[in-house]
């Protein structure tokens, strides 16, 4: 698996298609995130970009082989190997960039009163829930499970926004978690949610990797 997972990252890194999306939401940083706010709403506000861009990233990474090459891994390596290296890369580019962006807020942000060690933690989960969650969104609007690329582009966009917006969503619950701390002077730390996004991001890659061996 190791091999595979640095295929991946070298197949992404090579393609530059990862420039668009990751320009897109350093400046989505940029913008909303500006020295003295508070930093429960920064966090937030850096880690609900993440579902977009980790659902961007998942449709890069599935499709970044051509056809005959897909094909020859998954001779080799089985195609649920490398249909899962695919949704762990996508995954771990998003986590290091939601990283970058709490880090971001966290030095730039009013911290007064609150615990550095807790609001780093829960900056953290809270990241971890929305890259997650974007995952999940990404691999099931991604092939094999949605193979037309306006299809699943439209279905990725619209998945994203209804992973914001719904209550049962893991995303949802642990970006509300921070704007109830933020108002309350607090810092929660989203366990709930985490697991809840564990599960909703396993179960997607689960169905997306088994329909990959099935069409293999």
């Amino acid at each position: 698996m190791t091999a595979l997972l640095r295929y991946q990252c070298a197949l992404l890194l090579r393609s530059q298609r990862w420039l668009a999306p990751f320009a897109l939401y350093s400046a989505f940083v940029a913008v909303g995130i500006r020295p003295g706010d508070p930093v429960l709403d920064s966090l937030g506000y850096a880690a609900v970009g993440l579902v977009p861009l980790t659902a961007w990233l998942v449709r890069i990474c599935v499709t970044n082989e051509p056809a005959a090459a897909r094909d020859v891994a998954a001779a080799a390596a089985g195609p649920v190997r490398v249909h899962a290296a695919a949704l762990l890369t996508a995954l771990a580019g998003a986590l290091l960039t939601g990283a970058a962006g709490a880090a971001v807020a966290l030095l730039l942000c009013d911290r007064a009163g609150l615990a550095p060690a807790r609001t780093a933690l829960a900056g953290g989960l809270t990241v971890a829930v929305c890259a997650l969650t974007g995952a999940a969104v990404g691999a099931l609007c991604s092939r094999p499970l949605v193979r037309r690329r306006g299809y699943g582009v439209l279905a990725a966009a619209l998945g994203s926004l209804l992973a914001l917006v719904l209550a049962p969503s893991p995303a949802r619950g642990a970006l509300s978690a921070l704007a109830t701390g933020a108002r309350s002077g607090s810092v929660p730390l989203p366990f709930t949610a985490l697991a809840g996004a564990l599960l909703l991001a396993g179960a997607a890659g689960a169905a997306a990797c088994r329909v990959s061996a099935r069409r293999g």
